[in-house]
């Protein structure tokens, strides 16, 4: 830890007198305007967060503190983590400081093993995820310093809690893997190999070209934050603005990012991959493909993994992932259909009209990749997601500390309260 946590000492001082001077000179400053659509809408566009760790432009697509996501496509987890917190990205020995870190981090106390195995044989990866996380909080050292600490000594504490938790969910999440999907004991860390690559060994599948540690790395890179305002970071920053410790942030985020519309996307994705492949029993004529896909629409149906709340453009992450497969498994036949859907449903998309955006997000192919290392089990797709965004949550949650965010607390108004001050009571008159 030593060399992150130096950086960062030298650089908060700096930070928080930036906030300080901005708000002081510029706090009455307007930077946004709520209409009633957004107000009824889940605030979607309202500008009422600071996070700096990550942006999103619709016209070019995620931002990792100021670089381009495909940029840092070839990056392993930990240099991500270190950029994240610090904007800058690890010399070679402040990589090594951070990784020999995180392995000397790594176990996982017995009773964690304890009460995952104590869970019925059905409980849900994500359920069981989090449950170890939750019974991982007694570890907490921000809980512990809490009362002794000062306000500026708080990001130390939460710096520590998040080193611990990244350290060890590798290897919860991969002893998930192999408890709820009858794979076999947890295996052991392996200390040699790098942070994604230790997770993808312990998960246990076959790997002889190390392929699937390559794209263990590079989902664990790509997924790792995506601004503030998504349901997971959201609900991560307001349970951390509480003063609640990483451990009860981070799970409260991944709770989040369990909901069906925020981290099921890339199961839906595949699914529809699979209904293309058994209805042609194979690789689909791009006359077929398009066709099928005109049917889906017309029935009411969304294409799944395209379009985004947000992007405009082709997501440079489905880039990442799509090259990926072009270079491993470009013969897979599930990577061959959705290497012709994207040949094909942007433009009917385009044709149909309605589609603000009919270009493909990160989904449309991460779990094609998956599967076809036999990564089969689409429950757990969501576990590997949590894993990468606790990356950006943790290191958010350490700067919020950092800089004396405080509690989230936006104010609400009713619906009557909304209909009086636009006149709607008037006109229903």
């Amino acid at each position: 830890m030593a060399e992150l946590k130096e950086k960062l000492a030298q650089q908060i001082p700096g930070l928080r007198e930036e906030v300080r001077a901005l708000i002081r000179e510029h706090g009455n400053k307007v930077i946004s305007e709520v209409t009633v659509a957004q107000a009824f809408g889940g605030m979607r566009g309202v500008k009422g967060l600071v996070c700096d760790t990550s942006v999103v432009e619709p016209d070019k697509g995620l931002w990792i503190r100021g670089i381009p996501i495909a940029e840092l496509a070839g990056r392993l987890p930990e240099e991500i983590f270190y950029l994240l917190c610090t904007a800058e990205l690890p010399d070679a020995a402040a990589l090594a400081s951070l990784q020999k870190d995180l392995r000397e981090r790594a176990e996982v106390p017995a009773y964690v093993w304890k009460v995952l195995r104590a869970m019925p044989e059905d409980s849900h990866a994500m359920t069981m995820l989090n449950t170890a996380i939750l019974v991982l909080e007694r570890e907490s050292v921000f809980r512990r310093r809490y009362e002794k600490m000062q306000k500026d000594e708080y990001w130390e504490a939460m710096l520590e809690d998040s080193l611990q938790l990244l350290a060890k969910l590798p290897t919860v999440a991969a002893g998930i893997y192999r408890l709820r999907m009858r794979k076999g004991e947890p295996i052991i860390s392996n200390h040699e190999l790098d942070w994604g690559a230790d997770f993808a060994y312990m998960l246990g599948l076959p790997d002889p070209m190390g392929e699937f540690a390559n794209l263990m790395r590079l989902y664990l890179t790509l997924h790792c934050d995506h601004e503030g305002g998504n349901v997971s970071a959201f609900t991560c920053h307001t349970v951390g603005s509480a003063l609640s410790d990483a451990y009860y942030a981070v799970s409260a985020g991944l709770n989040g990012l369990a909901g069906p519309l925020h981290g099921l996307a890339n199961q839906e994705c595949l699914h529809f991959v699979l209904s293309v492949r058994d209805r042609f029993k194979g690789v689909p004529t791009d006359q077929q493909l398009r066709e099928y896909a005109w049917n889906t629409l017309n029935e009411g149906h969304v294409i799944p993994g395209y379009g985004h709340a947000v992007l405009r453009i082709t997501d440079p992450r489905f880039t990442a992932f799509h090259q990926f497969g072009e270079r491993v498994c470009p013969d897979d036949e599930i990577f061959r259909i959705v290497d012709r859907i994207f040949a094909i449903v942007p433009g009917v998309l385009k044709e149909q009209g309605k589609a603000k955006d009919p270009w493909p997000n990160v989904d449309a192919v991460s779990g094609s990749l998956l599967y076809h290392f036999g990564l089969t089990e689409f429950d757990y797709y969501t576990v590997l997601f949590g894993v990468s965004r606790a990356l950006g949550m943790c290191a958010q949650l350490i700067l919020n500390r950092a800089l004396g965010t405080p509690i989230t607390r936006p104010k609400s108004v009713s619906t009557e309260w909304i209909k009086a001050i636009t006149g709607a009571m008037t006109c229903a008159a």
